[in-house]
């Protein structure tokens, strides 16, 4: 079976052969660091991305297409914002576990405006990081102003993506 390289895996090799270049060009021995470095964050994150694939691989197998079109699906955008809000705000997790997963409900039928307000719920929201980082650091005012546009704006974000993808989809 072949696989087909897309644009982002050109695009990062690129990246990588520019930055190659520039870290050779200031010193010989920045490449071999700079793979060094690299090993020791896939050291600390292998797991989390293990995890994150399989549980992927199992939603495939466990969610029947027609449960995910009617719970995710375009056909009930407003249930499926809703549904993504709740999952994104409720989900534990890092990006190593999230975009695994979401990658698979997307290429397994779900729609971009509900996992576009899941996301955005995820990253923007996280009870985890407000309870045990920002409140105590920050203190609750500042901390509420930010949570409170934080939850109310996954849903807006949703819709507007599902209206961008359909845009950029076309061509």
């Amino acid at each position: 079976m072949t696989r087909r390289v897309d644009v982002s895996a050109w695009i990062l090799t690129g990246l990588l052969f520019v930055a190659l270049l520039a870290a050779f060009a200031k010193d010989p021995a920045l490449p071999v660091r700079g793979l060094l470095a690299s090993s020791k964050l896939a050291r600390s994150v292998w797991l989390e991305l293990l995890l994150g694939f399989l549980l992927a691989g199992l939603l495939e197998v466990l969610i029947p297409q027609p449960v995910l079109s009617r719970w995710l699906g375009a056909d009930r955008m407003g249930q499926g914002i809703l549904v993504g809000w709740v999952a994104g705000l409720a989900i534990p997790g890092g990006p190593y576990l999230l975009f695994p997963v979401v990658a698979n409900l997307f290429r397994n039928g779900a729609a971009p405006g509900p996992l576009i307000t899941l996301l955005t719920a995820k990253t923007l929201v996280s009870p985890i990081r407000m309870l045990t980082y920002e409140a105590p650091l920050l203190g609750w005012p500042l901390t509420l102003a930010r949570f409170l546009p934080g939850v109310l704006l996954p849903p807006v974000m949703g819709l507007i993506g599902q209206w961008l993808f359909g845009l950029f989809s076309k061509r």
